[in-house]
Parts: structure tokens; sequence; C-alpha cells
């Protein structure tokens, strides 16, 4: 079952931490897959902003949302609740079709540490797929992957994708990066 909140998060880092606190709050193992996804800004002036999603058990019920995700909206089953509850709407949606959303919590994240053929960051992994940006096909196997300790695959064609790029070396590294320098910082 998916349920998805939205607590109206500013920022990619705000969004995680709520993920991350609801994953404990539900005493989830950490590697249960949970979700980030952008929710653009609504007729009614909403700001954009950023919801998140989680599978979880069915015994999950909306009680329990109430007390983990307070003044906030959420979105389990046929049941939501709150003022931005659309985004949590929109989120769940995604999630449950793969078709969108960054992948923040997945079954192998913590072994994806360092340096590692990219081989073995699939086999260690809930990733299906990773694609190098601006080529034609996927790259070798055994390609070493920089994961600067931060791999977040996003649902593509219904697959868990990691989108990469080119690193020094020959190597690789995932597109997102952590803590990325904000537009205009060395010219504002």
């Amino acid at each position: 079952m998916i349920v998805a909140f939205d607590a109206g998060s500013r920022t990619v880092p705000e969004a995680e931490h709520l993920l991350h606190t609801v994953v404990r709050g539900f005493g989830l193992p950490g590697d249960t897959i949970g979700c980030t996804h952008f929710v653009p800004a609504g007729p009614a002036g909403d700001e954009p902003h950023v919801a998140c999603s989680l599978a979880v058990p069915d015994s999950v019920t909306p009680a329990v949302l109430s007390e983990l995700v307070p003044g906030g909206s959420w979105v389990l089953g046929g049941h939501r609740d709150g003022p931005l509850a659309e985004g949590a709407a929109l989120a769940a949606a995604e999630h449950e079709a793969r078709r969108g959303g960054r992948v923040v919590t997945f079954p192998g994240r913590d072994r994806l540490t360092g340096v590692l053929p990219l081989g073995e960051l699939r086999d260690a992994s809930a990733i299906d797929r990773v694609l190098l940006l601006a080529s034609p096909g996927p790259p070798p196997d055994d390609v070493l992957v920089v994961t600067n300790d931060h791999v977040r695959p996003v649902w593509r064609d219904g697959l868990m994708t990691l989108l990469t790029m080119p690193a020094a070396g020959g190597r690789i590294t995932p597109a997102e990066v952590p803590n990325p320098t904000p537009c205009c910082a060395d010219h504002a």
C-alpha cells in the first residue's frame, strides 16, 4: 500500500527529513521504498513544493499519519485529509504507477557508498537500470561509479533508474549531487 504526505516542504532536504521521520515513526526498515515528488504551484495559489510517498504495510492507519505529519496532509487508500491533499494524491499516484518521484530510501541504499563497479551497484540494490546522460546506451557493468554516498534514483518507465554523468578517470557518478551549489551563488 502507498501512503503519501505533504507538509508543504520547500526544499528537497526538508522533504527527505520528513520522509525519514515518518519511516522511523512507523517503525519501518530503512530500506522501505520512499520517494519525494515535486508538486507544481496550484490554481489556488499554492507555492511549488515537495511531497513524499512511502510503501507501507496494510496495518498503517490514518490516525497514525495524523500523529506523524501534524498539520500536514496525507492520502492513504481512499482516505485523504488536509489542505495539501492534492499534492499528496499526486505523490501517491506517481509512486503507485512508478512514473515519477526521486527514490530516497530503497533496498540496498546503505551498501551504495564509495566507489564500486556498476554491476555490483545494481546487484546490491533495488536499482533496475543505470543510464548515462547524453549517451545512446547504458554504461558497461565494469565501469566504476563514484557514489559520493548520495544515490537518488528516479522512477522512469516503471523502473528504478539511476541517472549518471561522466566523472574523472573514465568513471561515472550520479547526476544528482549532494549539497549542490545554488544557482548564482558564485556571482550574486
